[in-house]
Parts: structure tokens; C-alpha cells; sequence
């Protein structure tokens, strides 16, 4: 069974260790420090410079360290940590279990971000106490308003998938799903999705531009246009294809231009695309 959680207002978090903090997890930190969002103690940080650390520390609920300044830095940040977001990138991630396995807590949570990585893998550099999850956020988190999948294994347990819900409910919505092959289908469609829709909207400025508009007047028409009609969807809160209908006039030039979409076979098109980024992750997850 798929599960959903919104966004939460206060959710109360444990001591939080990231190891690695790219733009995904600047964004996934940006949430954790959100005023309405309760810490047991300081965000645990490491970051590969000495000069990003200190940009880090300059926030009073972030202790970051450096590994190019202490090696020991994952280590020193996963010790006595309930939850360890792991953000590096998807082939240094068995190096930074490896590293920081003997550290942790009988019920501390470990978090992959990265794709590819299944759990079975990082589940048998770790004790077998410890729960492993894998999250895939997406980048529209970068602005609060991201989805993420979680998923875990058959025996994890309930307060280890809560506790990944409720840190990155922080950034937007949650869904948990039920099996690794089922994020892969999640990361296909929210993951890529932002890709999806920056493309749709790369691709109609274009067709303004032929149509004798300036670049900018193509962008300001088309990327207002898909912000209006997104906070339109989520204002009105009715289904794309009710609201899609209330501009659609019969034999109107609306509903010529969805007709060239179906005939142009739109609903194969996005079929191919999404199983492609599937097989993909499936061969990420090989090692291909």
C-alpha cells in the first residue's frame, strides 16, 4: 500500500547527521532549519571544505566539519546520531558507510538519497541493527514545495519510516511506497518530472519565438503561464483534466491544439519516456 504524508508543521526531530550537502541537501538542510521545525539539538554537518564548513557554522543550529580538515569528520558527525542523511554522490556511498559503521546506535536511521543504491547493499555494510532507508527527493524542494519518495525493506520499522517522513516533510510532500522497484517508477515521474516540465516549457518558448515574439516576451507568456495554471490547479484543488475541460470550447482553437497532441499519440510518448528513466535506474542499480 502507498502512503502519503503532507507537509507537517512541527514535526519533532532527533540529533540529524548529513553527511555530504550538495544543492539537494542544502535544500533538505534549508528545511530541517525552518522556524516551525523542532531539533533535539544542532544539524550535524560535513561538507568536503574547510571554507564551506565554516559558511555552514556561521548558522547557530549547524555544527559542520570538514574533511579535508579531519578526516574523521563522518565519523565525528554520525556518532550518537538517531538519523544519517547520507548525500554524497551514488559511488561514494559504501565508502561512507564503511566509515562510519562502527558508530552508530542501535536504532539509528540511515537515509540514502543517492540513486541506484539498493538497500540490500548498504544494509550489508552496516550492523544489522540499524535501519536503512532510501529517500528520492526531487529539486522543486529547493523552494519547499518538493516530493519525495521513501521507501524501506520488509522488516523496517514503522518509527524508522516515520522519522524519514517527518524530515522531509520539511521540504514538501511525502509518499512512502512499498518496494525499491516501485521508487524507481516514482523517481520516473516526480524525480525526472521538473525535467519533464522545464523541456515542455523550453520547447513552446521556441514556438513562440517562430511566431515572431522576442525571447522575452515568449518566456514571460509561457513560464507565466505554467506557474498561473499550477497555482490555479492547487487554488481551485480539481483535477487537471476538469480545469483542462473549462478552457477547452468545442470546436474551439484549444481544443484543435489537444487534439494535434492526441493524434501526435502524447500518452505513448510519456509511456516511452517514463519507462525509459525506469530501465535506467534498473541499470544504475546493476552497476550498468
Amino acid at each position: 500500500m502507498m502512503l502519503h504524508m503532507s507537509t507537517l508543521d512541527n514535526p519533532d526531530l532527533p540529533t540529524i547527521a548529513m553527511l555530504g550537502v550538495g544543492s539537494m541537501g542544502g535544500a533538505i538542510l534549508e528545511g530541517l532549519l525552518a522556524p516551525s521545525v523542532n531539533r533535539s539539538a544542532p544539524v550535524r554537518v560535513t561538507t568536503n571544505s574547510e571554507a564551506s564548513a565554516a559558511k555552514l557554522n556561521e548558522h547557530a543550529d549547524v555544527v559542520a566539519h570538514a574533511v579535508e580538515k579531519n578526516p574523521d569528520a563522518n565519523r565525528v558527525a554520525a556518532r550518537g546520531a538517531k538519523a544519517i542523511i547520507v548525500g554524497v554522490k551514488p559511488w561514494l556511498v559504501h565508502d561512507v558507510l564503511k566509515e562510519i559503521a562502527d558508530e552508530l546506535d542501535e536504532d539509528a536511521v540511515v537515509i540514502s538519497v543517492a540513486a541506484g543504491v539498493t538497500i540490500d547493499s548498504m544494509r550489508a555494510l552496516l550492523p544489522s541493527y540499524v535501519s536503512v532507508l532510501r529517500v528520492m527527493p526531487n529539486t522543486p524542494s529547493l523552494v519547499g514545495r518538493g516530493v519525495s519518495g521513501v521507501v524501506g525493506v520488509e522488516d523496517t520499522p514503522p518509527e524508522a519510516l516515520d522519522l524519514a517522513s517527518r524530515l522531509f516533510s520539511t521540504v514538501g510532500d511525502v509518499i512512502v511506497v512499498n518496494d525499491e522497484a516501485q521508487l524507481d517508477a516514482l523517481s520516473a515521474i516526480s524525480g525526472s518530472g521538473p525535467a519533464y516540465v522545464f523541456y515542455f516549457i523550453e520547447k513552446l518558448t521556441a514556438a513562440a519565438e517562430r511566431l515572431g515574439f522576442t525571447n522575452d516576451q515568449a518566456r514571460r507568456m509561457v513560464e507565466g503561464t505554467f506557474l498561473g495554471a499550477s497555482m490555479l490547479l492547487d487554488h481551485q484543488g480539481g483535477t487537471p483534466e476538469a480545469l483542462r475541460r473549462k478552457v477547452t470550447s468545442p470546436n474551439g482553437t484549444t481544443e484543435k491544439a489537444i487534439e494535434s497532441f492526441s493524434q501526435a499519440g502524447l500518452d505513448a510518448i510519456m509511456d516511452d519516456a517514463v519507462g525509459a528513466a525506469i530501465t535506467r535506474a534498473q541499470q544504475l542499480a546493476r552497476g550498468e
